[in-house]
């Protein structure tokens, strides 16, 4: 008679954290200023501030938005604020930045919320693979997070993990 295959892997008490089930909703933009800056290099104020007012802002509701500036133009701090400022009644969230730095933020506010008390003194694996954008610094978060609180930390999947952290004993 066989031997009954074990799935050692299923019987194990590793928790995995998937960065991906935490993954904000709704949808991203990149909103490019240099669209409204004279042949996308110069700042000329009243016209800026006349585009600003001009424009339909209440688009953007629930969206996150990355402000940047897609040319060499150097844009003054208080543009981006201004944009901010039209946006902050419509936007869910506003960063200067691209996708990935919008990203790091979004995931920065969702990991700060986490209640890992049921983490305490367990092993847990960090899954590594996502079907959704999970930003580099969202899994340095995470540690961060979690490091002081379990046993052991490791990334991937439980058959072929990294070992990250493990507690020392005292």
């Amino acid at each position: 008679m066989a031997e009954e295959i074990l799935n050692r892997v299923a019987q194990s008490k590793l928790i995995t954290f998937n960065l991906e089930d935490h993954y904000p909703k709704g949808q991203r933009l990149v909103f490019d200023i240099s669209q409204w800056l004279y042949e996308g290099f110069v700042l000329r104020e009243k016209e800026f501030r006349n585009q600003a007012k001009e424009y339909d802002w209440s688009k953007h509701k629930d969206q996150f938005i990355a402000l940047n500036c897609s040319t060499d133009a150097i844009v003054p701090a208080w543009a981006y604020m201004l944009i901010s400022s039209y946006l902050e009644p419509y936007a869910k969230k506003v960063v200067v930045g691209d996708l990935e730095m919008l990203e790091s933020h979004l995931y920065q506010e969702v990991i700060e919320n986490i209640d890992v008390a049921d983490l305490k003194d367990k092993a847990v694996i960090v899954k590594g693979c996502s079907n959704k954008p999970v930003p580099k610094n969202a899994y340095i978060f995470l540690i961060q997070k979690l490091q002081p609180v379990v046993k052991s930390l490791m990334y991937g999947e439980a058959c072929s993990s990294v070992p990250l952290y493990k507690k020392s004993k005292k």
